[in-house]
């Protein structure tokens, strides 16, 4: 099977500090959630490529302002995105089961993941996984139109996604998110060597390797274990249980995310024990 290049292409930089994803195949590619059409179009034209399609992961203007644009310079692409999106230039409407096949022999599966918003649907296959704003290098997204509960079994959801799989976020927010992560979770040593060797040039390239891989966010993102072990222990003293086991997963997760919210308004938070 011929390589799928995958580069994530910095946009919006002054104001959410996105990614936008290309999949490349020799002189074809595929666009995932274009923020803004400028950065895309640059990308296109210095590689000599040909756009073919767009996957949009969720309604949010950061991951889909771009596509009128993009769609009036290649008025053939086709335009993939949720059933629940209420955008009038998706094309193909996608729910849980279905499956996109990009390239010849490279299928992308859709995993409806709410949360974040109430349409939010990931894309991954056995190589890759391009989850929106639900999951972010060491930490997740805001809550910001689905509910605790949907939030949290899409989180499990991804958690039983095979490890190897390289993971694709849309924004840089990884230094941030290893700070609240470190403080939250100070003994993990795995979360202490991710913090020490990360580093980035963004805005200053375009990136071409995955930034993280599902088993790295396993072992070291407090957002894929508030279900297990040390974070969960830490969350149900907070909540207040006294037997680790007694709060739903919705209790678990909001807890944390309201801890993370916290720290992002102040650089620091209350944990109660």
């Amino acid at each position: 099977m011929d390589t799928i290049q995958t580069f994530g292409i910095p946009a919006l930089i002054s104001t959410y500090e996105n990614y936008i994803w290309a999949l490349v195949k020799h002189d074809k590619c595929w666009i995932i959630d274009p923020g803004e059409a400028e950065p895309v179009l640059k990308f296109l034209t210095d590689r000599g490529l040909s756009l073919q399609g767009i996957l949009i992961t969720h309604r949010h203007g950061d991951h889909i302002n771009g596509v009128a644009e993009l769609k009036q310079a290649f008025t053939n692409i086709i335009i993939y995105g949720p059933e629940k999106t209420p955008f009038p230039l998706i094309e193909n409407r996608l729910k849980e089961g279905d499956k996109v096949t990009i390239f010849e022999n490279y299928p992308l599966h859709v995993l409806e993941t709410p949360g974040h918003t109430e349409d939010h649907i990931s894309f991954y296959n056995n190589q890759h996984l391009f989850c929106g704003d639900t999951l972010f290098n060491a930490g997740c997204g805001r809550i910001l139109g689905g509910t605790p509960e949907e939030y949290a079994n899409s989180i499990m959801k991804i958690n039983h996604l095979p490890d190897q799989l390289d993971f694709f976020c849309a924004h840089e927010y990884t230094s941030d998110n290893l700070k609240f992560a470190r403080l939250f979770d100070p003994e993990n040593n795995e979360l202490k060597k991710r913090a020490q060797q990360f580093n980035t040039d963004y805005p200053n390239r375009i990136i071409d390797a995955a930034p993280s891989t599902l088993q790295e966010e396993k072992q070291t993102n407090p957002f894929m274990r508030f279900h297990q072990g040390a974070v969960r222990a830490k969350l149900e003293a907070h909540l207040k249980k006294t037997d680790t086991g007694t709060s739903s997963l919705a209790e678990l997760f909001n807890t944390l995310r309201g801890l993370k919210d916290e720290f992002d308004q102040t650089g620091e938070f209350t944990l109660l024990s």
